[in-house]
């Protein structure tokens, strides 16, 4: 694992600078990915992610932290107890020195003896998921973290508006057996690139692989073409 995204975070953070950083995906153009939004304050989050903050509560994992951003906030002006976790260690190195107290850098997956009131996925959390066929698999590990009254708040986003719409407002999608919210992203940096899977989930898929692995799901706000879903156990 290069970890591009992750190394490009670090030279940020520390102003040092190998190159813009670029994604693209196999049904989207390269563009440059703008690292400020990583180090956002509350105030600067979109809607979504100020919602999720706002209704954190209790023991906290933030998965997928990234550069800590909403883990600092949580800790700081919510005073909650928030562990920051990700599979980065750049990131991870990021998150502590920007001041995140809890920071452990690991696929969430090898968590054990752990509970949370609260999981946080967030900036298109789903994407953790990878694919449809590891939903299950993602879906009941989160089921053993989380307490039994606990919540968990992910965000994402329905992508098919981006597929080729007909005259009859109907969305063309490419002749494949594959769940059109499975994306192959590639990430450029310096002269290297990285690829990887991702998920984009529509809230009917999200609800019904909730609903098969013992959690209700909820949309509890939506901002266009993206929404925030609520877990809870059944």
């Amino acid at each position: 694992m290069l970890d591009l995204f992750g190394q490009a975070i670090k030279d940020y953070y520390e102003h040092k600078s190998k190159g813009m950083l670029r994604t693209e995906t196999n049904i989207s153009e390269m563009d440059d990915f703008p690292m400020e939004i990583l180090f956002r304050s509350y105030e600067q989050m979109n809607k979504l992610e100020q919602k999720a903050l706002e209704l954190a509560y209790g023991k906290v994992a933030d998965i997928g932290c990234g550069t800590g951003s909403h883990s600092l906030y949580l800790q700081n002006e919510r005073h909650l107890d928030v562990t920051a976790i990700d599979i980065s260690r750049n990131a991870t190195e990021v998150a502590k020195n920007r001041g995140v107290r809890k920071v452990i850098c690991m696929d969430y997956m090898e968590l054990s003896n752990e509970v949370f009131d609260t999981i946080l996925l967030m900036m298109n959390g789903s994407g953790l998921f990878r694919s449809l066929d590891a939903i299950d698999f993602h879906l009941q590990k989160l089921h053993q973290l989380l307490s039994p009254e606990g919540s968990i708040f992910l965000d994402s986003t329905d992508i098919l508006y981006m597929y080729n719409q007909d005259l009859g407002n109907e969305y063309e999608l490419p002749f494949s057996k594959k769940y059109y919210g499975e994306v192959e992203f590639t990430v450029h940096y310096g002269n290297q690139k990285e690829n990887f899977p991702w998920l984009y989930l529509d809230k009917n898929t999200l609800e019904n692989a909730a609903y098969n692995n013992y959690f209700y799901s909820e949309v509890i706000l939506e901002d266009e073409f993206s929404f925030l879903a609520k877990l809870t156990k059944i």
